[in-house]
Protein backbone atom coordinates (compact mmCIF):
# COMPACT_ATOMS: atom_id res chain seq x y z
CA UNK A 1 0.00 0.00 0.00
CA UNK A 2 1.46 3.40 -1.12
CA UNK A 3 2.27 6.07 1.81
CA UNK A 4 0.81 9.50 1.27
CA UNK A 5 2.27 12.37 3.04
CA UNK A 6 -0.63 15.03 3.63
CA UNK A 7 1.51 16.68 6.22
CA UNK A 8 2.79 19.83 3.63
CA UNK A 9 -0.52 20.49 2.30
CA UNK A 10 -2.17 20.48 5.91
CA UNK A 11 0.42 23.18 6.83
CA UNK A 12 0.14 24.99 4.04
CA UNK A 13 -3.62 25.13 4.44
CA UNK A 14 -2.96 26.34 8.07
CA UNK A 15 -0.51 28.63 7.59
CA UNK A 16 -3.17 30.35 4.52
CA UNK A 17 -5.34 30.12 7.03
CA UNK A 18 -3.39 31.75 9.47
CA UNK A 19 -2.59 34.87 7.17
CA UNK A 20 -6.05 35.18 5.86
CA UNK A 21 -6.80 34.96 10.05
CA UNK A 22 -4.15 38.19 10.28
CA UNK A 23 -5.23 39.62 7.17
CA UNK A 24 -8.75 39.38 8.70
CA UNK A 25 -7.61 41.06 12.00
CA UNK A 26 -5.46 43.24 10.81
CA UNK A 27 -7.95 45.13 8.15
CA UNK A 28 -10.97 44.34 11.11
CA UNK A 29 -8.41 46.47 13.61
CA UNK A 30 -7.97 49.10 10.80
CA UNK A 31 -11.85 49.66 10.25
CA UNK A 32 -12.65 49.92 14.30
CA UNK A 33 -9.14 52.44 14.64
CA UNK A 34 -11.30 54.61 11.21
CA UNK A 35 -14.38 54.15 12.97
CA UNK A 36 -13.29 55.42 16.45
CA UNK A 37 -11.48 58.56 14.55
CA UNK A 38 -14.87 58.91 12.87
CA UNK A 39 -16.87 59.39 15.50
CA UNK A 40 -14.33 60.91 17.75
CA UNK A 41 -14.46 63.58 14.77
CA UNK A 42 -18.18 64.12 14.32
CA UNK A 43 -18.65 64.24 18.14
CA UNK A 44 -16.13 66.87 17.77
CA UNK A 45 -17.92 68.74 15.47
CA UNK A 46 -21.54 68.00 16.90
CA UNK A 47 -19.99 69.82 20.11
CA UNK A 48 -18.21 72.70 17.96
CA UNK A 49 -21.60 73.19 16.35
CA UNK A 50 -23.01 73.26 20.00
CA UNK A 51 -20.50 75.72 21.33
CA UNK A 52 -21.18 77.87 18.30
CA UNK A 53 -25.00 77.52 19.07
CA UNK A 54 -24.86 78.06 22.70
CA UNK A 55 -22.44 81.43 21.68
CA UNK A 56 -24.88 82.84 19.61
CA UNK A 57 -27.65 82.14 22.18
CA UNK A 58 -25.23 83.74 25.03
CA UNK A 59 -24.64 87.17 22.73
CA UNK A 60 -28.81 86.82 22.06
CA UNK A 61 -29.37 86.63 25.57
CA UNK A 62 -26.46 89.78 26.60
CA UNK A 63 -28.54 91.56 24.03
CA UNK A 64 -32.23 91.26 24.79
CA UNK A 65 -31.03 91.69 28.60
CA UNK A 66 -29.25 95.29 27.64
CA UNK A 67 -32.74 95.91 25.73
CA UNK A 68 -34.57 94.43 28.88
CA UNK A 69 -32.61 97.08 30.86
CA UNK A 70 -33.52 100.00 28.57
CA UNK A 71 -37.11 98.29 28.64
CA UNK A 72 -37.34 98.76 32.75
CA UNK A 73 -35.46 102.58 32.55
CA UNK A 74 -38.41 103.48 30.09
CA UNK A 75 -41.04 102.11 32.25
CA UNK A 76 -40.04 103.36 35.39
CA UNK A 77 -39.29 107.36 33.53
CA UNK A 78 -42.93 106.45 32.17
CA UNK A 79 -44.20 105.76 35.98
CA UNK A 80 -42.68 108.77 37.10
CA UNK A 81 -44.27 111.02 34.44
CA UNK A 82 -48.10 109.25 35.46
CA UNK A 83 -47.30 110.30 38.63
CA UNK A 84 -46.33 113.47 37.93
CA UNK A 85 -49.11 113.95 35.67
CA UNK A 86 -51.72 112.94 37.90
CA UNK A 87 -50.20 115.02 40.84
CA UNK A 88 -50.40 117.73 38.66
CA UNK A 89 -54.31 116.75 37.31
CA UNK A 90 -55.16 116.77 41.56
CA UNK A 91 -53.69 119.94 41.76
CA UNK A 92 -55.76 121.13 38.76
CA UNK A 93 -58.78 119.64 40.65
CA UNK A 94 -58.08 120.83 43.83
CA UNK A 95 -57.93 124.39 42.94
CA UNK A 96 -61.40 124.58 41.61
CA UNK A 97 -62.56 122.37 44.90
CA UNK A 98 -63.44 125.47 47.28
CA UNK A 99 -65.58 127.06 44.64
CA UNK A 100 -67.14 123.55 43.87
CA UNK A 101 -67.82 122.78 47.93
CA UNK A 102 -69.39 126.46 49.01
CA UNK A 103 -71.39 125.68 45.80
CA UNK A 104 -72.55 122.15 47.02
CA UNK A 105 -72.58 123.54 50.92
CA UNK A 106 -75.18 126.24 49.28
CA UNK A 107 -77.41 123.67 47.22
CA UNK A 108 -77.59 120.77 49.74
CA UNK A 109 -78.54 123.05 53.07
CA UNK A 110 -82.34 122.51 53.23
CA UNK A 111 -84.70 125.12 54.59
CA UNK A 112 -84.61 124.96 58.45
CA UNK A 113 -81.18 124.23 58.69
CA UNK A 114 -78.39 126.97 59.42
CA UNK A 115 -75.00 125.90 59.08
CA UNK A 116 -72.68 127.16 62.10
CA UNK A 117 -69.17 126.50 60.94
CA UNK A 118 -67.63 123.96 58.33
CA UNK A 119 -63.98 122.73 58.82
CA UNK A 120 -61.92 121.15 56.53
CA UNK A 121 -59.14 118.85 56.90
CA UNK A 122 -57.50 116.94 54.41
CA UNK A 123 -60.91 114.69 52.66
CA UNK A 124 -62.34 115.33 55.64
CA UNK A 125 -65.36 117.74 56.26
CA UNK A 126 -66.92 118.83 59.77
CA UNK A 127 -70.15 120.60 59.83
CA UNK A 128 -71.92 122.05 62.28
CA UNK A 129 -75.23 123.33 62.79
CA UNK A 130 -78.92 123.80 64.33
CA UNK A 131 -82.10 122.37 62.61
CA UNK A 132 -85.75 122.18 63.31
CA UNK A 133 -85.86 118.93 63.66
CA UNK A 134 -83.52 115.40 62.99
CA UNK A 135 -86.02 115.11 59.72
CA UNK A 136 -84.41 118.21 58.48
CA UNK A 137 -80.50 116.72 59.49
CA UNK A 138 -82.11 113.45 57.41
CA UNK A 139 -82.42 115.38 54.64
CA UNK A 140 -79.09 117.01 54.55
CA UNK A 141 -77.48 114.13 54.47
CA UNK A 142 -79.37 112.72 51.94
CA UNK A 143 -78.54 115.72 49.87
CA UNK A 144 -74.71 115.28 50.51
CA UNK A 145 -75.26 111.71 49.40
CA UNK A 146 -76.70 113.09 45.88
CA UNK A 147 -74.21 115.78 45.71
CA UNK A 148 -71.38 115.97 43.29
CA UNK A 149 -68.53 116.95 45.53
CA UNK A 150 -69.51 115.79 49.21
CA UNK A 151 -69.88 111.86 49.65
CA UNK A 152 -70.13 110.22 52.71
CA UNK A 153 -71.65 111.36 55.25
CA UNK A 154 -71.99 110.69 58.79
CA UNK A 155 -73.73 111.83 61.55
CA UNK A 156 -71.46 112.73 65.06
CA UNK A 157 -74.26 114.60 67.12
CA UNK A 158 -77.57 115.06 67.28
CA UNK A 159 -79.15 116.81 70.18
CA UNK A 160 -81.69 119.18 71.59
CA UNK A 161 -80.72 122.15 72.93
CA UNK A 162 -82.61 124.44 75.48
CA UNK A 163 -84.71 126.94 73.68
CA UNK A 164 -83.68 130.19 72.42
CA UNK A 165 -85.82 132.98 72.47
CA UNK A 166 -87.36 132.73 68.94
CA UNK A 167 -86.98 128.55 69.51
CA UNK A 168 -86.70 128.47 65.70
CA UNK A 169 -83.78 125.39 66.24
CA UNK A 170 -84.40 123.22 69.25
CA UNK A 171 -81.47 120.83 67.69
CA UNK A 172 -77.93 120.98 67.62
CA UNK A 173 -75.57 118.66 65.17
CA UNK A 174 -72.45 117.72 63.85
CA UNK A 175 -71.99 115.72 60.71
CA UNK A 176 -68.70 114.28 58.79
CA UNK A 177 -68.63 114.34 55.18
CA UNK A 178 -65.58 113.91 52.45
CA UNK A 179 -64.91 115.79 49.78
CA UNK A 180 -64.04 114.71 46.33
CA UNK A 181 -64.01 114.96 42.94
CA UNK A 182 -66.72 112.83 41.06
CA UNK A 183 -63.45 111.57 38.80
CA UNK A 184 -61.93 110.49 41.90
CA UNK A 185 -64.93 109.04 43.33
CA UNK A 186 -65.47 107.12 39.82
CA UNK A 187 -61.95 106.12 39.86
CA UNK A 188 -62.17 104.39 43.53
CA UNK A 189 -65.69 102.70 42.55
CA UNK A 190 -64.00 101.03 39.26
CA UNK A 191 -61.66 99.92 41.52
CA UNK A 192 -63.66 98.25 44.10
CA UNK A 193 -65.43 96.28 41.51
CA UNK A 194 -62.23 95.38 40.08
CA UNK A 195 -61.29 93.50 42.97
CA UNK A 196 -64.62 92.51 43.92
CA UNK A 197 -64.94 90.32 40.41
CA UNK A 198 -61.44 89.16 41.30
CA UNK A 199 -62.31 88.16 44.88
Amino acid sequence: MARINLLPWRENLRRERQRNFMIALAATAVVAILLVFAGSYMVEREISGQDDRNQYLQNEIRTLDREIATIEKLEAKRDDLLQRKEVIERLQENRSMMVHLFNSLAQTVPEGIRLNSVGQSGERLTIRGTAQSETRVSDYMRNIERAEWMHDPELSIIEAIEQSDSGFEPYRFELRARIASPKTVAQEEAAAEALEKEA
